[in-house]
């Protein structure tokens, strides 16, 4: 039986001003797509994503709790039941085995897929299609462990990489026909965030793929991992699951849940499960934004002759500016007040520089300067948090 699980928990705290504590980057509605009347949150796009592969009676979204109530309005598909909702965040590890304690007790041979909420992935068809392959990986093997590797563009030093290992042959689709060959690799090794020779060797070897952060799992396997790699995730997951459904299920995943050890899922468990060579990878040809920063979130915006890149709701006006990303929300909830009482950014001589303005705050920087956001984050008063 087939399940989907989106992660959307995260602050986002590298896309201050607008990401806030009570409203974090996947919850906002920034990205504009042709054809549509009005921008999409991240998590939107997600969802989204997921139909065709899983039936939404199957669909699930884990993320904090503080968040149900604004998730249950943006996305009303998903009720109560389908949102798994953390106390507290405790990295990926725990929310993937919350999910995978949840379908275990729902179904003794569940598989589910592991997204996320903070990329943009095209075309998705290519995308469900190497969805459909990992999810026949691990259905003619559960003990598999699959992960999907993004071919790389460029030698980023901001993402884990995963070399491909053994070439997987003889995988069939439901109807009996093969996959293509070249898509699916054991895995050799991960590689978490390389300095900039090695990200340049990786990328021109040819044999290494962006590690996504997106997988597919036998719920019953990795409940058997975290036992042998992660004993105390386990043992609380195991609680969490015994509750689930009955009258104690809040109250036990709010005791139980901020105990769990926090640490991501790549330390925890595809690391040690690689080396008993049990992990396989997808290479996934897509084009894939981890829109987790400004500079990204600006590749979704079309820049004008000069490079400049205007987003949200804000009046742009540039001399002699180049090369600048200007994003605007000057509503007093995050939303436009209309073109009369729209905020203006005026920019006079200006070069590769990042403005983004809300009705409480303006945050203007260096685009070189973007990754040590999270410092200046933690100096804001909580107010602005």
């Amino acid at each position: 039986m087939r399940y989907a699980m989106i992660m959307a928990g995260g602050a986002g705290t590298r896309l201050w001003p607008m990401s806030r504590e009570a409203r974090p980057k996947q919850l906002l509605p920034i990205i504009t797509r042709a054809g549509r009347k009005r921008p999409a949150s991240l998590l939107e796009i997600a969802a989204e994503r997921v139909e065709g592969l899983v039936p939404q009676e199957r669909r699930y979204i884990c993320t904090g709790e503080s968040f149900r109530a604004a998730i249950r309005r943006d996305l009303p598909d998903f009720d109560d039941a389908h949102i798994l909702g953390e106390p507290m965040g405790r990295d990926t590890v725990n929310a993937v085995g919350f999910a995978a304690a949840v379908f275990q007790k729902l179904h003794k041979d569940a598989t589910f897929v592991v997204l996320t909420a903070d990329h943009l992935i095209e075309p998705r068809d290519v995308f469900q299609d190497r969805v459909e392959l990992a999810f026949r990986l691990v259905e003619t093997d559960p003990t598999r462990l699959v992960t999907f590797a993004i071919k790389p563009t460029h030698p980023a030093t901001g993402f884990g990489y995963v070399e491909r290992g053994t070439e997987i042959t003889g995988v069939t689709r439901a109807d009996g026909k093969p996959f293509p060959r070249g898509l699916a690799y054991k895995v050799e090794r991960f590689v978490e965030k390389p300095d900039l020779p090695r990200a340049q060797a990786y990328v021109e070897s040819g044999h290494f793929g962006w590690n996504s952060g997106m997988f597919v799992f036998n719920a019953g396997t990795f409940m058997d991992c975290l036992k042998r790699f992660k004993p105390e995730s386990h043992e609380g997951l195991l609680k969490i699951q015994a509750a689930w459904g009955t009258p104690d299920q809040k109250a036990v995943i709010d005791r139980v849940y901020p105990t769990l050890p926090r640490i991501s899922v790549d330390y925890a468990v595809m690391e040690p499960a690689s080396r008993e060579h049990r992990v396989c990878t997808v290479a996934t040809d897509v084009k894939w934004l981890d829109v987790g920063s400004w500079p990204s979130y600006g590749e979704t915006l079309e820049p004008d002759n000069d490079g400049n890149r205007v987003g949200g709701f804000i009046r742009t006006i540039a001399v002699d500016s180049r090369n600048n990303l200007v994003v605007g929300d000057d509503g007093p909830t995050g939303e436009h007040r209309g073109a009369g009482a729209a905020h203006t950014i005026a920019l006079l001589g200006v070069r590769d520089m990042i403005v983004v303005h809300t009705a409480d705050a303006t945050l203007i920087m260096p685009r070189d300067k973007a990754e040590q956001l999270k410092k200046l984050h933690g100096l804001v008063g909580d107010d602005l948090k």
